[in-house]
């Protein structure tokens, strides 16, 4: 019967070794549809931002064409856009580092 040898890795060899998937972000876009009082009241109800934080979203949307809103795994990104959807927004998902 053998027995296993320890080996031992330095912390910056594990950190190679990992390699974390980059986060995504889900995007809302500027339309001519929705009122930004709407668009501040679904940052405030959907994802629980301050009224402050849902303002300044609000306004980045208006004044910028659109805002990163949250961000993180793809599948949770998939989700807030299909949502954004379902509240009447423009929405895409996309990588962070695409940003």
């Amino acid at each position: 019967m053998t027995t296993p040898t320890p080996v031992e890795i330095e912390e910056t060899d594990l950190r190679d070794l990992v390699q974390l998937e980059d986060p995504w972000v889900t995007i809302v876009w500027n339309d001519p549809v929705n009122l930004m009082s709407y668009v501040a009241y679904v940052f405030r109800n959907y994802f629980g931002y301050t009224a402050e934080k849902s303002h300044e979203l609000m306004l980045a949307v208006h004044e910028e064409g659109r805002a990163i809103v949250s961000s993180g795994s793809r599948e949770q990104m998939e989700r807030h856009v299909q949502a954004m959807h379902e509240y009447g927004l423009w929405a895409t998902l996309d990588r962070a580092d695409a940003q």
